[in-house]
């Protein structure tokens, strides 16, 4: 693919630049690949995108550069900000209050995923201080993907509620400790103060800013219609300058916005409907994170002793999130049955580990290539594999508006009945 660009921009000289004459293409093939999934096997379009940004790592596309820096790093952000601000303003705090097993369940199925993915990381004799940042790794749903499966499945129910709500809180507990063990490599720790100091310095930076943007969108809410395309406008450009500012003082810029909708929700209990001309341009951010996220994960070195230990990565995670969910079911009010498709449907991993990675591998150089040669593909595999099993979920779970074979049937009737009318 390198050649090809190198003889194309002989000749080819667009205004922009060739990259984005190449991610334009880029995002196309994935618009139409998106579409035809969705069409004809009723899986959710996330796969399509993540296919074709896989293909182009695959065949050497150098438009992503990894650690994560400069214009694709903050792209990122800001599509997993927009999507955690969203989920954010949906998690009304007194729910807890009513059902803290919710919590407990939450706490154990991240607790649970870390200690098995790193003890059996060791166990196959890899270096804790690199089994440590893959099982942190591990810990973070995707919530991206998940809203994405829920969105194309029009999915709805305690189920997919509460496995929003998990995905998030381990995305907030992966982003945070994430964020601090990226600030303490290098660093002595003396005693547990020392290793505390970075978890308050990014919790404390991340909750100023996105109470700064709570307060900031309330004070928009009280003059300005919530439906308006001014009020979508001004919506966007605040959670991008506050993931810019979080970034750059020393937070996390997706933590801050998660942060700052679960404010916001507090501040604004009264419903509202995500502006619709804001839902279209996260729809193209998600689809671009999507495509780089995969771009990235698959410039990854493969190999069969990588893949042995990726594999065993996997499995013990979709294990440990099983039993730990399980364990916190107990008392939660949800059924065994839909605790096993909760289960399911915390198993994708996407953005969210790879900006988590991206930190821990550019903060420790000494480690970071064994830690990107295992994470990256264990990311690639379970955005793709993880799509499909929650899709699984949550159709087994009853909560999508039309069955999965009543849906694939319908179109396939309904193909056949366009054919035989344009037939003279």
């Amino acid at each position: 693919m390198n050649e090809l660009m190198s003889f194309w921009s002989q000749w080819l000289r667009p205004s922009a630049g060739l990259p984005t004459v190449q991610w334009s293409l880029l995002l196309a093939a994935a618009t139409v690949l998106g579409y035809l999934v969705q069409r004809y096997s009723g899986l959710p379009k996330v796969l399509g995108y993540t296919l074709v940004g896989a293909a182009a790592g695959l065949l050497g596309f150098s438009g992503a550069l990894w650690p994560l820096q400069g214009i694709g790093l903050f792209l990122v952000e800001l599509a997993v900000a927009l999507v955690l601000f969203e989920a954010g303003g949906r998690i009304p705090l007194r729910w807890f209050r009513h059902n803290p097993m919710v919590l407990v369940q939450s706490v154990a199925e991240s607790a649970l995923t870390w200690a098995a993915v790193f003890w059996t990381l060791t166990w196959l004799g890899m270096d804790e201080r690199a089994a440590a940042p893959l099982a942190l790794i591990a810990l973070a749903a995707s919530p991206t993907v998940l809203t994405r499966v829920v969105a194309d499945t029009r999915a709805a129910g305690p189920v997919t509620d509460r496995a929003i709500v998990l995905a998030t809180l381990s995305s907030l507990y992966a982003l945070t400790l994430g964020s601090a063990q990226a600030g303490l490599t290098g660093q002595p720790v003396s005693d547990w103060q020392s290793a505390l100091y970075p978890v308050l310095v990014v919790l404390g930076i991340s909750i100023a800013t996105g109470a700064l943007l709570s307060l900031l969108v309330r004070l928009a809410l009280r003059v300005m219609s919530p439906g308006s395309e001014n009020t979508a406008i001004l919506l966007l450009t605040l959670i991008a300058a506050s993931t810019a500012l979080a970034a750059h003082l020393g937070g996390s810029a997706p933590l801050a916005a998660l942060l700052g909708g679960m404010l916001l929700k507090q501040l604004h209990p009264r419903p509202w409907a995500w502006p619709r001309q804001a839902s279209s341009a996260t729809s193209l951010l998600t689809m671009l994170m999507f495509v780089l996220v995969s771009t990235v994960a698959a410039q990854a070195d493969w190999s069969a002793t990588v893949a042995g230990v990726v594999l065993a990565l996997i499995a013990v995670r979709l294990v440990a999130k099983a039993v730990g969910v399980g364990l916190g079911n107990i008392g939660s009010g949800a059924s065994w049955r839909q605790a096993v498709w909760l289960s399911g449907a915390m198993s994708p991993m996407s953005a969210i580990a790879l900006l988590v990675a991206s930190q821990l591998v550019a903060a420790d150089a000494e480690r970071g290539a064994l830690v990107a040669s295992i994470a990256l593909p264990a990311i690639l595999l379970m955005e793709v594999l993880g799509a499909v099993i929650a899709t699984l979920a949550i159709y087994r779970a009853g909560e999508s508006s039309k069955p999965w074979a009543a849906a694939a049937a319908g179109r396939a009737a309904g193909s056949s009945e366009r054919d035989s009318q344009r037939e003279p």
